[in-house]
């Protein structure tokens, strides 16, 4: 390249051999699922993972719920197997994961009666330190650098805190305080996470779809979710995050992903414009991460929609969600129902036989996974590649064989074999270089490798604007 450019890289995260024919390449973003029952709990969690692997997914979302993990104070915070924690569920879920191409994403929240004066969870610690340093024990034994326990690139901090029954109080004297409590929340679960480990991504939010902003009373206090985020930025404007994560159900289990709803209210149908008011009151694109969305089915919920109207729905959610250009993930809850549960969004029946949205969204998320990026240019661009595979079976640093063809449609432009090695958060980067021309669409055909013969090819998007 002769000039600075902004490249959006889309990784592309089916095995195909050579690209498609020139086009614009859309915005792709990671597919998973939220489910912890079933990945972690459950007899079935091998079939399960396999399953959501065929699926397409690439992601599991989990909650750290740090009043169950560390429901008695730690005697050493920072040290992991402090008596006190009960993690062996989390760790072996992120050790196990990438043998099914997939790594975990972790939301923490919850605050242990030790930590808050004796109170339920949703009252936030009273010394916000507790929490950095269990953002921090996660994160640093999550890093990638202790052979045994994977590795955790992704994180987020707290669940829904803009509903009074995650995060109390809401308001006081008839104003809305959540976002301020939030704030210093937040910044002391990112502060322990970036301690632990520099390379991870925290995101902040995990909002609800709506809220009321005016106080109802009780638990069904709550503030809409884009006025959190927007009185967020106002109490907090220098407030560090990688990006913001939400839930934009319909706002009813029966209702479709394309449904109406009055804005500051966040769905799929509004998130375009949350995405461009979170730009303006960050000044920044701010990546979009969809950590809940599901749609529930009758006879199990009775106000459900029926089995072949949720494979519909799914996959118009997916659509609707690649084509939003902030999105960078889409997590549907949940995977798989169960008998012992009040959700039954799964894609599978709870006896492990597939709804027919199974077979729709594996489908669907064929044509829109991936990863997306935005990194300005100037000679070449270096894509971090997520490769949970060769990381299951390779140390930190390990040499990984990598080759890459660039063509513009069918013509070759330009091949490359740059050496390459692997990072702690479980991602291969390397450069690659190509005479780019603005507005035009190229595809970049990535093939890696280790010693041991597991083999990975990715295809990237590469459109020069």
């Amino acid at each position: 390249m002769h000039r600075t450019t902004r490249i959006a890289l889309i990784v592309v995260l089916a095995l195909i051999a050579l690209p498609a024919a020139a086009a614009k390449a859309n915005p792709r973003m990671q597919i998973g699922f939220f489910d912890d029952p079933s990945f972690r709990w459950s007899k079935s969690t091998a079939e399960n993972l396999q399953a959501a692997s065929k699926s397409g997914a690439t992601v599991i979302h989990v909650l750290a719920d740090w009043s169950q993990i560390a429901s008695a104070k730690p005697a050493s915070p920072l040290n992991g197997d402090d008596p006190a924690y009960k993690i062996s569920d989390l760790d072996s879920l992120v050790s196990t994961a990438p043998k099914y191409g997939m790594q975990v994403i972790v939301s923490i929240t919850g605050t242990p009666k030790w930590a808050n004066g004796g109170q339920t969870p949703n009252h936030p610690p009273t010394n916000m330190g507790d929490l950095t340093a269990f953002a921090h024990m996660l994160a640093a034994r999550y890093n990638g650098l202790h052979p045994g326990y994977g590795v955790v690139s992704r994180f987020a901090i707290w669940n829904e805190p803009n509903l009074q029954l995650f995060l109390t109080p809401q308001f006081e004297n008839g104003q809305i305080v959540s976002p301020g409590i939030y704030a210093k929340l937040f910044a002391a679960g990112y502060a322990g996470i970036k301690a632990g480990n520099p390379l991870a991504l925290v995101a902040a939010g995990n909002t609800s779809n709506r809220g009321h902003n005016t106080p109802t009373g009780g638990v069904s206090d709550s503030t809409a979710p884009a006025t959190f985020a927007r009185l967020l930025a106002i109490a907090a404007p220098k407030l560090k995050f990688d990006a913001w994560a939400t839930h934009p159900y319909p706002t009813s289990p029966n209702l479709p992903p394309t449904q109406k709803v009055q804005y500051p209210a966040v769905t799929l149908t509004t998130l375009d414009q949350f995405g461009s008011d979170l730009k303006t009151w960050w000044k920044r694109r701010v990546p979009i991460w969809i950590t809940e969305y599901g749609e529930q089915t009758r006879p199990q919920y009775s106000i459900g929609v029926s089995a072949s109207q949720q494979a519909a729905d799914a996959k118009t959610a997916l659509q609707m969600a690649a084509k939003n250009p902030y999105v960078d993930i889409f997590v549907w809850f949940i995977f798989r129902d169960s008998t012992n549960q009040t959700w039954f969004s799964g894609l599978k029946n709870a006896n492990g036989s597939n709804k027919p949205s199974y077979a729709t969204f594996s489908a669907t998320a064929k044509t829109v996974a991936g990863q997306t990026y935005y990194i300005p240019q100037g000679g070449g661009f270096t894509p971090a590649i997520d490769v949970p595979q060769l990381f299951n079976n390779n140390p930190v640093g390990s040499r990984i064989g990598l080759t890459y063809a660039v063509f513009e449609g069918k013509k070759k432009i330009a091949v490359g074999q740059p050496p390459a090695t692997l990072a702690a958060n479980g991602t291969v980067s390397a450069p690659i270089s190509f005479r780019d021309v603005k507005g035009h669409t190229y595809s970049v055909v990535v093939k890696l490798g280790d010693k041991h013969g597991v083999t990975v090819t990715r295809t990237i998007a590469v459109i020069a604007q």
